[in-house]
């Protein structure tokens, strides 16, 4: 889940810095850095399923 959240701030801060523009004083930078958190994040286990989890696929 955290990766996909990662790739739409990728997304968003692509587009900032196409445009050149800022939200409030935030720009390209911080959502690269914001994705980066979010993808360390997922790579570390945090936010997915734990071996007992399951998950959306249930094992009989």
């Amino acid at each position: 889940m955290l990766a996909i959240a990662a790739a739409v701030v990728f997304g968003l801060g692509l587009l900032l810095d196409l445009v050149n523009t800022r939200i409030g004083g935030i720009t390209g930078t911080t959502f690269l850095l914001l994705g980066l958190l979010l993808l360390a994040l997922h790579q570390a286990g945090i936010g997915s399923a734990g071996p007992r989890g399951g998950g959306w696929r249930m094992r009989r």
